[in-house]
């Protein structure tokens, strides 16, 4: 501090002063209620007969808040989401891409002011129990019960660490239901406390339950050792083994058995801390669309089967594909989509960041006899373009199922590189969160954006999440032809040009203040699905 103090930096004085840390929401709300309790006055807690609203309900609005909504007007709510986000899309390329508004005028008035059609919202076959991935947290019940394994009925920054049990909910199985009911009889059995986010005090963590239609069920355990030696751990490890595979946990139905010593945190992935087999199969099995899958415990696998059989079915049909078709498979996880095409065209390439998924995605073409499969394990943003320069360019279609954030910006830069991809699939499970993506596929070609922009031309959702406000939102996108090439230095067709193109922002710039930002936009992950 002393070093930077006064130092002459861009013709200004720095001042430096030591930042005082954000108060702890959970210390700062008992210090509140400690304080009242010391002669100020506290309000009375609510009695049965108050009109509070029970746990259900409360727990219900905040793990699936469309739970009380007939279905057919969540689907109705989700179609206008998804109007609203090709609305912004619209907005943003008439911002930075001035040569489309010719078409984009044409298409607005097609499709009530927006870039393409939204052609509706696939409902999914199953609305309840759909999930087959449910993350557990283990804390204090609202009613002080210690050791509670369930859903958090707030949120930590909102000061509420109380934890619920899931048996109300609507949306998880009732054999995930089961497996909890187990697991919590058994932790409260033993001598460890929970771990406390407040203090980093305690052991239990979080449970982990993936389940499949073949009654496979995987448990994985985050268990914080703090102290313990090694034999204690050893020890609980063999007890709790012996719990789910001779005990009264028999009757959960565990077949696959994982530990998980989770200390202090060098990564925000749990897909980073190391695994532990403690009982049963290594793995477990799901089929999709006549096609079966091997999950390993940190893989990706879309957590409403059903609803993902809809949701490829949808691709397949989008992409048209032929015997002479190569698909790219770009963030391909457990190699879900390309499998389930792979019969369908000559050649599928995936690209996947997580190593254990790629090795599940080579053990699923193996499983199901496809020699025309590979799969790729690097950051897609490094794999792109070397991969592009040995495919044919005739009949290649790029399909793009990414995290949550979208894809890093590197990639969006690779892909308007790759002259050969003329069509492109996006599916995002959070539209808004990659909007930018969206803009930087479409802006207008410049010396950093090398290659000719896309543009949007049909639009669907799948509802994957039923009960939630999220869905699967499909954009196709078509690259745009140029009179004489698609460089940066291209000049667009006549036919889809009246006015000159203007000077294209950086690319990841936020698309809500294009004009005024400069900056660069960075993305971070998790693909999870709502």
């Amino acid at each position: 501090m002393k070093v930077l103090h006064g130092v002459l930096w861009k013709s200004r004085h720095l001042s430096v002063r030591l930042a005082k840390p954000k108060a702890d929401p959970i210390a700062k709300k008992r210090k509140k209620e400690e304080e009242t309790e010391q002669g100020e006055v506290k309000r009375p807690a609510p009695s049965k007969d108050s009109g509070e609203e029970p746990l259900s309900k409360q727990i219900a609005d905040v793990v699936t808040p469309l739970w009380n909504m007939p279905y057919e007007e969540q689907l109705a709510r989700k179609k206008q989401e998804c109007e609203q986000v090709l609305q912004k899309l619209t907005k943003e390329i008439g911002n930075n891409n001035r040569a489309l508004l010719p078409w984009l005028f044409l298409q607005k008035q097609k499709y009530n002011k927006l870039c393409c059609p939204v052609e509706g919202v696939k409902a999914s076959p199953l609305q309840t129990e759909y999930r087959n991935k449910c993350e557990f947290l283990i804390g204090i019940g609202v009613n002080q019960e210690d050791k509670t394994v369930g859903c958090r009925l707030g949120k930590y920054k909102g000061g509420t660490c109380a934890v619920v049990e899931p048996f109300d909910t609507v949306h998880i199985p009732a054999i995930a239901k089961k497996v909890v009911k187990a697991f919590q009889d058994y932790i409260r059995s033993t001598p460890y406390s929970v771990y406390s986010p407040e203090t980093y005090e305690g052991h239990w963590k979080q449970l982990t339950v993936r389940t499949s239609r073949n009654g496979h069920v995987m448990a994985i355990v985050y268990f914080n050792p703090q102290k313990l030696s090694k034999e204690e751990l050893a020890d609980l490890k063999i007890s709790l083994a012996k719990y789910f595979t001779e005990g009264m946990g028999m009757s959960s139905g565990i077949t696959s058995l994982y530990f998980v010593e989770e200390g202090q945190r060098k990564s925000p992935n749990l897909e980073d801390l190391p695994l532990e087999h403690v009982a049963g199969d290594k793995y477990i099995y799901e089929e999709l669309l006549g096609l079966k899958f091997r999950i390993s415990p940190h893989a990706f696998f879309q957590v409403n089967t059903q609803a993902a059989e809809v949701l490829y079915t949808a691709i397949r049909e989008w992409a048209q594909l032929s015997q002479e078709s190569t698909v790219l498979d770009i963030c391909c996880g457990t190699g879900t989509i390309g499998i389930s095409l792979a019969k369908k065209v000559k050649k599928v390439i995936g690209i996947e960041l997580c190593q254990e998924a790629v090795q599940d995605a080579r053990v699923n073409a193996e499983i199901n006899e496809l020699s025309n499969i590979e799969f790729h394990c690097g950051k897609a943003e490094d794999l792109v373009p070397s991969l592009i320069n040995i495919l044919a360019p005739q009949n290649l279609i790029t399909i793009v199922d990414p995290p949550r954030a979208g894809l890093h910006s590197k990639v969006i830069l690779a892909i308007r590189r790759a002259e050969h991809l003329k069509k492109l699939i996006y599916v995002s499970c959070n539209p808004r969160a990659a909007m930018n993506n969206f803009v930087d596929l479409c802006r207008a070609p410049s010396n950093r954006v090398k290659g000719a922009s896309f543009r949007p031309v049909r639009a669907l959702a799948v509802d994957l999440f039923p009960q939630t406000r999220h869905c699967e939102l499909l954009i196709f996108f078509e690259r745009v032809e140029y009179a004489n090439g698609s460089s940066a230095e291209a000049t667009p067709n006549a036919t889809q040009v009246t006015t000159a193109g203007c000077d294209a922002e950086p690319l990841g710039t936020n698309p809500s203040n294009t004009a005024a930002s400069q900056g660069t936009s960075a993305h971070v992950e998790e693909r999870e699905s709502a």
